[in-house]
C-alpha cells in the first residue's frame, strides 16, 4: 500500500515540473511509476478497479500541482479542468490496464500510446476542450529539444513521452540485460539529437524582415478593466502609450479586448476611439497597421441566427458577441478575425448544458457565458505583408493556429490577457507555449498581453524580449518574415488522426483475439 502512494506521488510529481517553469525531460520517465503500479495487478475485477482509483489519484494530483492557479479566476475552473482532463487520460490508462492483463504486449503497447495520443487530440477538437496538460506542452521550455516539432507538432512529443516510459519500464523490468538499456538510451537521446542538429543547423529564410512594437497597458483586469466608469482613461492610457511607438513601425499590436467598447460591426469604422486611433496613424504613423482586441457584436434576424446567438428582449433581434482582433490602418480596410477556440466556462459553454451551467462563469475579455465561435483567419495584409491575429487561447491549438500560416501569415502577432491568474505559472507557461507554436510552423511572433508576459519569439522558439508581469510599456524589434510551410503545417494534427484509426484496430483486434481464445481456435 505504501509503496503504492509513494509511486502515485513520485508520478504526479515528475509529471508536472514541465507546467510550472521547471523541466520537461522528468516526463521521459512520469509514467513509470503507474506502469509499475499496473503491473503488480492480475485481472481480477477487484484489481481493476484498484488500479483505476490509483491512476486516478495520480492523474487528480498531476493537475491539482499544475493548474491550480485557474481558482484565482473561477472557483470551479479547476474542478471542471480536471475532471475533462483526467476523463481523457483515465480512458487511455485505463484501455491499456485491462488489455494487458490477457493480450499480446506489442498490442498492449500499441494501444497505451494510439489511445492517450487520440483521446489527447479528442481534448483538442472537442466541446469540452483545455489542452493544457497534453504531454507535448511539456517541452516548452526545452525548446532545443524538440525542433521537430516542425514535423510532428506537440503529438510528436506525446509519442516521445509515452515511447521513452514504455523502453524504460521494459529495462526496468530486464534490469540486468545491458541491451534493454541500450534500447531505452537510443528512444530517449535519438530524438534530442535531431533536435540539436535542426537546432544549431537551421537558419529563417532570407525573405525580409517588419518592425513590430507591442504594448502592454498593465490594466488591472478585476478593479479597473471591466469597471464602467473607466473607459475614457483606458483610451488615454494607450494613446500616451502608442506615443513611445518608433517612427518605422510597420505593426502596432495592442492586447485582447484593449478597447473598453463593445462595437456592432456594421458601425464599426465610425467608432469614435477607432477614429481616434486611425488619426494618430495619419498624423504620426502612416505606414503602421494597429493589431488590436475588441469585443464585437453582430445581429441576426430571426431565420438568420446561429446557435450562439442570443435574444434581444428590445429588438426581438438576435445577436453574437464575438472576441475579435481588428486591423487598423489609416484606409477603410478594417479586417476582423473572431476568436475560434474559446475558454471552456468562461467564453463557451457547450449550448446543451448552457442554461445549467450558466451561473459557474465569469467575466473574461469582456464577456460572460456563450460568445460566437470564429474560423481561423482571415490574415491581416498590410503593405505586402501578411499577418496571423491569433488570440489568446488559440495558441494552445496547434493545428487551428497553422490555418493561420496556411493562408499565408508570414509573420504571427498575438494578442492576450493574462491578468485573470495572478502572477502564477499561468500566464508564464502560455507565453512559454508560443514558443512551440514557433518551431511547428516556423513563424516568428509578436506578442501583447494586458499584464504579462509580452514579446518576441523567433522561429527557432528562442525569446528575444520579453516584458514581464505587471510592468507597463512597448517592446520594438524586427520580426522575421517567412513564406514556406512547415510539414506539420500542411498536414496538421495527422499524428492524433492516425492514433484514432489505430486505436479502434487495437480495441478491434484484441476482442477478435479473445473471442479466438474463449473457442479455442488459438492456443
Amino acid at each position: 500500500m505504501w509503496r503504492k502512494i509513494a509511486a502515485v506521488f513520485c508520478s504526479a510529481l515528475l509529471l508536472s515540473p514541465g507546467w510550472l517553469g521547471g523541466t520537461g525531460l522528468t516526463l521521459l520517465i512520469g509514467l513509470v511509476p503507474l506502469l509499475w503500479i499496473s503491473s503488480t495487478y492480475d485481472s481480477s475485477r477487484r484489481a481493476w478497479w484498484g488500479m483505476f482509483g490509483w491512476a486516478l489519484l495520480t492523474f487528480v494530483l498531476w493537475n491539482a500541482f499544475t493548474i491550480w492557479w485557474i481558482w484565482l479566476a473561477t472557483p470551479v475552473g479547476p474542478f471542471a479542468a480536471t475532471l475533462a482532463s483526467s476523463t481523457l487520460n483515465m480512458i487511455a490508462f485505463m484501455l491499456f490496464h485491462t488489455v494487458s492483463k490477457k493480450g499480446p504486449k506489442a498490442l498492449v503497447y500499441t494501444l497505451l500510446v494510439s489511445g492517450w495520443i487520440a483521446t489527447e487530440y479528442w481534448y483538442t477538437v472537442g466541446d469540452f476542450s483545455w489542452p493544457w496538460l497534453l504531454l507535448g506542452n511539456g517541452f516548452s521550455h526545452e525548446t532545443w529539444a524538440v525542433q521537430w516539432y516542425e514535423y510532428t507538432g506537440i503529438f510528436g512529443g506525446t509519442l516521445w513521452v509515452l515511447l521513452c516510459n514504455i523502453v524504460i519500464f521494459e529495462a526496468w523490468q530486464h534490469r540486468h540485460q545491458a541491451k534493454a538499456w541500450i534500447g531505452a538510451g537510443t528512444i530517449v537521446l535519438l530524438p534530442i539529437l535531431w533536435s540539436l542538429i535542426i537546432f544549431w543547423s537551421y537558419k529563417a529564410p532570407d525573405q525580409g524582415t517588419i518592425q513590430v512594437s507591442v504594448v502592454q497597458p498593465n490594466i488591472d483586469p478585476y478593479s479597473t478593466k471591466f469597471i464602467q466608469g473607466t473607459e475614457r482613461m483606458q483610451e488615454e492610457l494607450i494613446l500616451s502609450l502608442l506615443e513611445q511607438v518608433p517612427d518605422k513601425t510597420d505593426f502596432i499590436v495592442l492586447p485582447e479586448t484593449v478597447m473598453p467598447f463593445s462595437y456592432n460591426e456594421e458601425y464599426l469604422s465610425t467608432a469614435p476611439f477607432i477614429q481616434e486611433l486611425k488619426d494618430w496613424l495619419q498624423n504620426d504613423h502612416s505606414r503602421a497597421m494597429i493589431v488590436a482586441g475588441a469585443e464585437t457584436i453582430i445581429t441576426y434576424t430571426p431565420a438568420e441566427r446561429t446557435e450562439t446567438a442570443r435574444r434581444d428582449p428590445y429588438s426581438g433581434r438576435y445577436y453574437d458577441k464575438f472576441n475579435s482582433a481588428l486591423g487598423i490602418d489609416t484606409t477603410d480596410y478594417l479586417p476582423i478575425h473572431h476568436k475560434g477556440r474559446l475558454v471552456i466556462g468562461v467564453e463557451s459553454t457547450p449550448t446543451w448544458i448552457f442554461k445549467v451551467l450558466k451561473f459557474l462563469v465569469i467575466d473574461l475579455g469582456g464577456t460572460v457565458g456563450q460568445l460566437g465561435v470564429g474560423e481561423p483567419g482571415p490574415v491581416f495584409r498590410h503593405n505586402g505583408v501578411a499577418v496571423g491575429p491569433a488570440i489568446c487561447y488559440e495558441g494552445l491549438y496547434g493545428g487551428f493556429y497553422g490555418k493561420f500560416v496556411q493562408q499565408g501569415a508570414q509573420a504571427m502577432l498575438i494578442s492576450s490577457n493574462d491578468g485573470w491568474w495572478g502572477d502564477t505559472p499561468g500566464h508564464k507557461l502560455l507565453f512559454s507555449i508560443s514558443r512551440l507554436r514557433a518551431i511547428e510552423h516556423r513563424r516568428a511572433i509578436a506578442r501583447s498581453a494586458n499584464t504579462g508576459t509580452s514579446g518576441f519569439i523567433n522561429p527557432r522558439g528562442d525569446v528575444l524580449q520579453k516584458l514581464g508581469w505587471e510592468r507597463r510599456g512597448i517592446l520594438t524589434s524586427e520580426v522575421e518574415l517567412n513564406n514556406k510551410m512547415t510539414f506539420y503545417t500542411r498536414y496538421g494534427d495527422y499524428l492524433g488522426r492516425i492514433s484514432e484509426y489505430v486505436m479502434g484496430l487495437c480495441i478491434l483486434y484484441y476482442i477478435a483475439y479473445r473471442v479466438r481464445k474463449k473457442n479455442y481456435l488459438v492456443e
